[in-house]
């Protein structure tokens, strides 16, 4: 799956969030091709095309309002309106839509999509709906956020490693960082990416097998990448989304596996074995 296409399963989704969310029977929206521009690219209970492929710039209409002051905004009645101009009427009318709303997609202080809601008759839309749009597009934003990291972990992940214990400490850090976000990926093949610069890594710094490496579960190795770390187990439970006794047991199964007796054994094992860098 393309990141483009991914975006917009990711959009597509919040749209049925906004809906369910807010009772609204239309949303619609999409992300910013480019700078001062949003396209709408997904639609939700719309009975007409008109709305799909709509270049909205900023300032323009209310979804430009919105991308131009990064803020939620709303009228009763869209064409009757004095607060927005009235470049997109047509295609508004088109659908049959009156009250609308427009919540911008924020990420890092850049508006990065707007996401709508609709209804088809001039009745003014409260609180509820607002804070519904506004948390359909926070997911989207969280979503943003975790691609860009990941993007930005491959990208550095993929550098030539350098010599030195500096330059080990980078790669452990980079390969910690990637597998503590990777169970936040929804996209399987981004997911799988991420996962398989893990093994990368690991790998990098171990000697040649000389026997099988043991076989350790995915949360066992998080936990390990913890440890290594120096966390606690409180700190790795708080950073993994599990609860101490939890990771007290993968660390237990882990190793037993590798046949270590401290958790210090446990970690020099994991990297002989390529399974930590």
């Amino acid at each position: 799956m393309t990141a483009q296409a991914a975006e917009a399963v990711e959009v597509r989704a919040a749209l049925v969030r906004l809906r369910r969310g807010t009772g609204l029977p239309v949303a619609f929206g999409g992300l910013t091709p480019s700078a001062g521009q949003v396209r709408i690219a997904e639609l939700s209970g719309a009975v007409t095309s008109a709305l799909r492929g709509l270049s909205v710039s900023a300032g323009n209409g209310l979804g430009g309002k919105a991308l131009t002051l990064a803020r939620a905004c709303a009228v009763t009645d869209y064409q009757g309106s004095r607060h927005i101009s009235h470049e997109y009427d047509a295609a508004v009318e088109a659908e049959g839509l009156r009250s609308v709303l427009a919540v911008p997609v924020v990420v890092r202080r850049r508006v990065r999509g707007v996401l709508y809601g609709a209804l088809r008759s001039a009745q003014p839309l409260g609180d509820r709906a607002l804070n519904a749009a506004v948390m359909a597009a926070r997911d989207v934003e969280q979503a943003l956020v975790v691609r860009d990291e990941a993007q930005a972990l491959l990208a550095a992940a993929s550098a030539p490693v350098g010599e030195g214990a500096g330059a080990w400490e980078e790669v452990r850090e980079a390969h910690g960082a990637l597998r503590a976000l990777a169970p936040r990926i929804v996209d399987p093949a981004l997911r799988a990416e991420l996962l398989s610069v893990c093994g990368r890594l690991a790998s990098a710094s171990a000697p040649p097998a000389r026997e099988a490496a043991p076989v350790l579960a995915p949360r066992e190795v998080d936990v390990l990448v913890c440890v290594a770390a120096g966390a606690t187990n409180a700190a790795a439970a708080e950073r993994l989304g599990l609860r101490p006794e939890t990771v007290k047991g993968y660390l237990r199964a882990a190793m037993r596996k590798l046949g270590a007796h401290t958790r210090g054994e446990a970690v020099a094992a994991a990297r002989r074995a390529g399974l930590l860098p």
